[in-house]
């Protein structure tokens, strides 16, 4: 490591007993969880259903800010329900509903039903949970901003914010949708054959691409035919306000989550499960928390450390944690970045367009000549 590099020394943390009490800690959760948990998930589905509801009254009357922004919040709301019952968090909840387990929901036929985005289901949850999770802030994080975004810095100053504005209303379908199916043929092209593969932008498009647009851009305008042609054109301009706008939102409270140059990024892998678990903290920042609406509407990723720690909890379980956690790391000297969202995007703007630099690595007593590999994030317990 290059000493000229900002690193984050670990010499003077006890990290195995920063472990301990991180375990003590999930033991609590285990314990605690219940049908709160459950009423608590419900509760946030129906706010998502009754703002598309909403959305969908009004959305034929004449292009609007009102339905446009409903219709957003809905889809955004399916986002937060994917994210939680996809990374496993109410499979130990007792009683749960097969509908709401990692294993049913959104899996086959159950994707048009659950979360009907652009992205394929199971190639979002290998790219998201096992890659983005396992590898976070390191070079085979498929979401690591500042290695993404070096395409734009041979842009002048001006295009860059350009590029960016671009990306924030499309990211889920330019970005997100092909980067997730790339991850998930690279994952499966050893165990099936070339004539057996369609070819990648066949399956972009006939997987992805055609189904979503298919619906809330044909399909849903159609509904509104009653009202004749000027029905169909203000339905079908709200659902693409409403798809800006979602993809807006989703990329303000996604992107920034590991990002700034006061977020670490790594070069090589954890010595410890130990150094895992720090990675996950120093490597990540939190929005502001506390109470369901604010909760809402940051997407429930306000909460970016206490979910790299344990991504595997219900929604609910993360407001109780949260203080828990940072007292935690006040005790032992960890860095707990907590910041307003706006001044997260400002922070990975400058990353993206080459303002700023991320500090990258970590300072250990000994530098291991060989890391030890950390589990997939699915094969934690």
């Amino acid at each position: 490591m290059n000493d000229k590099t900002p690193s984050f020394d670990l010499r003077n943390i006890d990290l195995e007993a920063f472990l301990a009490d991180i375990k003590a800690l999930r033991r609590e959760v285990d314990d605690s969880l219940g049908e709160e948990d459950l009423k608590h998930l419900y509760k946030i589905e129906r706010w998502g259903r009754t703002c598309t509801a909403l959305g969908m009254l009004g959305a034929g009357i004449a292009p609007n800010p009102a339905s446009a922004v409903l219709l957003a919040i809905g889809r955004s709301t399916r986002w937060i329900i994917m994210h939680h019952v996809g990374h496993r968090g109410y499979d130990k909840v007792p009683n749960v509903p097969p509908e709401y387990t990692s294993k049913v929901f959104a899996r086959g036929n159950r994707r048009y039903i659950d979360w009907f985005d652009w992205m394929l289901p199971d190639a979002w949850i290998y790219e998201h949970n096992v890659l983005h999770h396992s590898y976070t802030g390191e070079l085979r994080d498929p979401d690591l901003v500042e290695r993404n975004t070096e395409y734009i810095r041979r842009y002048p100053k001006a295009v860059r914010y350009a590029l960016m504005g671009l990306l924030s209303v499309t990211w889920r379908f330019s970005y997100y949708a092909p980067n997730t199916l790339d991850m998930y043929r690279e994952r499966h092209a050893a165990k099936e054959s070339k004539e057996k593969q369609r070819s990648r932008n066949a399956e972009l498009i006939l997987d992805c691409y055609l189904p979503y647009a298919a619906l809330h851009f044909g399909l849903m305008p159609l509904l509104y035919m009653p009202f004749g042609p000027w029905g169909v054109f203000s339905a079908f301009c709200n659902s693409v306000m409403a798809e800006a706008l979602s993809n807006l939102h989703t990329f303000a409270v996604v992107v920034p989550n590991h990002s700034g140059d006061d977020v670490f990024r790594f070069e090589d892998r954890p010595a410890s499960r130990a150094e895992h678990v720090l990675r996950q903290i120093i490597g990540s920042v939190n929005f502001d928390t506390g109470g369901d609406l604010n909760d809402f509407a940051h997407c429930w990723l306000n909460y970016q450390i206490e979910h790299h720690i344990w991504p595997d909890i219900p929604m609910r379980q993360y407001q109780i944690v949260q203080p828990k956690v940072r007292a935690l790391c006040e005790k032992y000297g960890i860095p707990y970045v907590q910041e307003n969202v706006f001044k997260r995007v400002k922070k990975m703007l400058d990353i993206a367009v080459g303002n700023t630099n991320m500090p990258r690595g970590v300072r250990r007593a000994e530098q291991p000549s060989v890391a030890v590999e950390a589990p997939p994030v699915e094969a934690m317990g």
